[in-house]
């Protein structure tokens, strides 16, 4: 067998779909929309919609998320097909693996471990800022020392807030699902409360006058704009990765996958038509135009909850985050293209994945200055969409899977469609972003043919 036969072999499908079974089914529609919800409304909803209408789109803002929303169901829809055909850990990563091969699996794999983790990392920060920003209003100042990454010379050693919050969802996550997603659950009804509570006071503050012009960059703005807040709605793939601990996940996946994007949606739009009607666009352009416009209309004690708001959303993205990278370090331990210790389950769990991705995390966010590496997040992810977008064709070529629940409308429009929008994001992202992302991936290769390439092919056909 050629270098090349043996990089591009395909997994023993039967083996593939029955790999999981030691994992607990326990997850319905609501928890999958939990997950998503958590994973894509954060503390963007309470900045994206303000900053983007004063710099981009005025108030068309709203149409601009609702372009954004458009392309990413494009993806979604194929992620949504994907995971109604293969019910499989490892969301694109294991899609990747049965349609393209080993290696093309493997860089998909790579590229989701760098956004999860990265992602996680980062929020962790955040949240450690925004936590630490709220209890000072009470009168607590944390420590320097323990208040940033590793900087001796500045006086920071530790982020201990952002390690804490990492542990403490780790350890959620390895008491069990049902209670893991149980305070996810309520964690994200904060969240939309919260944001309710938000567009219900604003609305009567409403100027109609506020909304014209109503695209004072034109058409170019609005597009500029939904460019910018596709990103808003990443994470809805995360939703996949829980595919064989979901009950009828042929049903529930692809109702989990959509119904997030549809809420989120709606949420995006209502409090950008809300905040670009209580407050004229040229002026928020500032750090946290939620609070501003609040403080404008005297309704500064609602700050106050947008604050428990942001922090919630930031704590949920990290559940769905953490839940979702340790499924893929599991199913890529599966398949021994990492060491097997990662794909053992104790308990109907992955706990050595779990654990292994938690202290890395912990460790990023506690002693790593990330601000030039968040970028990677976007890339990892569109790398991840263009596969899994173009991956529907040969998928319904495939001679031996049959899919009997959700399929791409429109096919092969729609996954086309999609695959080029995701390549036309990728040329917008900065040449350094680029080059880093460059280096992440040489070094994944360099994993791959130094130890998955030598014990993976073996167990594939």
């Amino acid at each position: 067998m050629s270098l090349w036969k043996k990089m591009t072999v395909k997994p023993d499908l039967t083996k593939t779909l029955n790999a999981d079974h030691q994992l607990a089914r326990t997850l319905n529609t609501r928890d999958l929309i939990a997950l998503g919800i958590g994973a894509v409304i954060g503390t963007g909803i309470f900045i994206l919609p303000g900053t983007v209408a004063a710099t981009t789109s005025g108030p068309a803002v709203m149409v601009s998320f609702v372009l954004a929303a458009i392309v990413c169901s494009l993806a979604a829809m194929c992620y949504a097909e994907f995971a109604s055909t293969l019910p499989v850990a490892g969301s694109a990563y294991a899609f990747g693996n049965v349609v393209f091969g080993q290696v093309f699996g493997w860089i998909i794999g790579w590229a989701l471990i760098l956004e999860y983790m990265l992602a996680v990392a980062a929020v962790s920060t955040s949240f450690a800022a925004y936590f630490a920003s709220f209890v000072a209003g009470f009168g607590w100042q944390m420590p320097a020392s323990i208040a940033g990454s590793f900087d001796p010379a500045g006086g920071h050693y530790v982020n201990l807030l952002a390690v804490l919050v990492v542990a403490l969802i780790g350890w959620l996550l390895h008491r069990g699902l049902q209670s893991s997603m149980a305070i996810n659950r309520i964690m994200v009804v904060v969240k939309i409360v919260i944001i309710l509570l938000f567009i219900g006071v604003g609305l009567f503050y409403v100027q109609p006058a506020n909304w014209r012009p109503f695209s004072p960059f034109g058409t170019k703005g609005i597009v500029a704009g939904a460019s910018l807040v596709f990103f808003a709605y990443l994470g809805f793939d995360a939703v996949s990765a829980s595919a064989p601990e979901v009950i009828d996940p042929q049903k529930n996946l692809p109702r989990g996958i959509i119904g997030t994007l549809i809420i989120a949606t709606i949420l995006y739009v209502l409090v950008a038509i809300v905040l670009t009607g209580m407050v004229s666009y040229t002026k928020l352009n500032v750090a946290d135009p939620v609070a501003f416009a609040l403080n404008l209309v005297h309704q500064r004690w609602i700050g106050g909850v947008i604050s428990i708001g942001a922090l919630a959303g930031m704590f949920t993205m990290m559940v769905t985050m953490i839940y979702s990278s340790s499924r893929l370090v599991y199913a890529i331990g599966r398949d021994g293209l990492l060491p097997r210790w990662f794909g053992q389950v104790n308990h109907q769990l992955p706990q050595n994945a779990l654990w292994t991705v938690t202290v890395i995390i912990a460790l990023m966010g506690g002693f790593v200055p990330l601000t030039q590496l968040v970028n990677l997040v976007n890339i990892g992810t569109l790398v991840a969409f263009a596969f899994v977008s173009i991956g529907i064709i040969p998928l319904r070529r495939h001679e031996t899977l049959e899919n009997k629940g959700f399929k791409v409308p429109g096919y092969p429009v729609v996954p086309i469609l999609s695959f080029v929008f995701c390549l036309a994001l990728m040329s917008q992202l900065s040449l350094e972003t680029w080059v880093m992302s460059g280096m992440w991936f040489a070094f994944g290769l360099i994993i791959y043919f130094a130890y998955g390439f030598r014990h993976a092919s073996q167990d594939l056909k």
